[in-house]
């Protein structure tokens, strides 16, 4: 009845994947190569949630 207020959790782990890509973007162009590589794995983490959720919506 109320499905219209309730937010998408797939929607929400794609903006901090995308946050999280920027960051290690920015992190890889001012030469922090291990805080980028601690923002890619973080990124790849939320990615592989965000798979889940979605092959869970579709089984």
């Amino acid at each position: 009845m109320f499905s219209i207020f309730k937010q998408d959790p797939i929607k929400k782990l794609n903006k901090q994947l995308s946050i999280k890509l920027e960051q290690a973007m920015n992190a890889q162009r001012n030469g922090d190569i291990r805080t980028y590589s601690q923002l890619s794995a973080e990124a790849e983490e939320i990615d592989k949630q965000i798979v889940a959720l979605e092959n869970k919506q579709t089984a």
